[in-house]
């Protein structure tokens, strides 16, 4: 890449997201295993990560304040480009968490792969969330262990996501149930 190349993609960059919000991503970044460009955008209280040994990885991504990722010990939590995580969303990882491409997750939305504690068994399960290329989750949802949401799916707020959603489609309520199609 020449460096006049390089210097238009600095101040495109610059004029979308402030110097700051560039400082406090790089700061962010030393708390993952692997990342592309990190924006930190809203002041305080900042994105907080909690890692027990798993693997945290995101390319060019924006967190709100008040994020809150978890990663237990064997995890993965991966949050593909373009991606933005809206203020006090919670992730938890305890097996595996990703996150595509372009995804827009807004307020106050938990996504968890784990029941945390047993369940009437020995064992706490873990089940892996898959959330694809271009989905939108709206504030207060809940997505829950062992769900795929397919790409371009739109999450309504509030609903609380039991099961897979597939591609292109509204879903909402509690349980999450099919509503609309998206218009491509």
């Amino acid at each position: 890449m020449d460096l006049r190349r390089l210097l238009r993609r600095v101040r495109k960059r610059l004029t979308k997201h402030k110097i700051g919000e560039h400082v406090a991503g790089l700061w962010l970044s030393r708390k993952f295993t692997r990342h592309g460009i990190l924006v930190v955008s809203g002041g305080r209280p900042y994105p907080r990560i909690i890692n027990s040994g798993g693997r945290l990885i995101a390319e060019n991504c924006k967190f709100y304040s008040g994020v809150r990722m978890e990663i237990g010990s064997d995890a993965v939590l991966h949050i593909k480009n373009g991606t933005y995580i809206n203020r006090n969303t919670l992730i938890i990882a305890q097996n595996h968490v990703h996150i595509g491409k372009d995804c827009k997750i807004s307020w106050d939305v938990i996504i968890l792969d784990t029941d945390m504690h047993p369940l009437n068994s020995e064992k706490v399960v873990n089940k892996p969330v898959i959330i694809e290329d271009g989905v939108w989750i709206g504030c207060r949802s809940i997505i829950l262990k062992g769900v795929t949401i397919g790409r371009g799916a739109v999450v309504a707020a509030g609903s609380v996501v039991t099961k897979n959603i597939p591609p292109y489609t509204i879903a909402g309520g509690s349980p999450a149930r099919h509503l609309a199609d998206v218009e491509r």
